[in-house]
């Protein structure tokens, strides 16, 4: 191979590079739109804990707080907001969130479903 025929290449693969890039990012960019929250961000799905957490707060509902939190992952509804608890505490949540957090655990690790008869 020449060297005209090897700097032709390189240009070519770097205006393809150029042009794909362009077209991915700039025309036609991916647009995620109605996507489950299972496969939310680390923050984004304390945030949408958080929202369980509040509306718990003011419904005092649990079977709505554990249905909500059902569509986050197939874990149990105390794990799911244990961890986000552990993640509002090292990142600076305030306080009231924290505490609607804590009040949430406590209400999903109590929460027996209904219908479930115990001996």
């Amino acid at each position: 191979m020449t060297s005209s025929n090897i700097i032709k290449l390189v240009i070519t693969t770097s205006i393809g590079i150029a042009l794909g890039l362009v077209y991915g990012w700039v025309i036609d960019p991916i647009e995620y739109t109605d996507v489950p929250p299972n496969i939310l961000r680390e923050d984004y799905r304390a945030d949408y804990v958080l929202m369980v957490a509040e509306a718990y707060q003011s419904d005092a509902d649990a079977e709505i707080a554990v249905r909500r939190l059902a569509i986050l992952g197939s874990e149990s509804p105390a794990l799911i907001t244990a961890s986000t608890l552990e993640y509002a505490n090292s990142n600076g949540f305030t306080q009231n969130e924290i505490t609607a957090l804590q009040n949430l655990l406590t209400a999903m690790q109590t929460y027996q479903p209904q219908g479930i008869n115990n001996p």
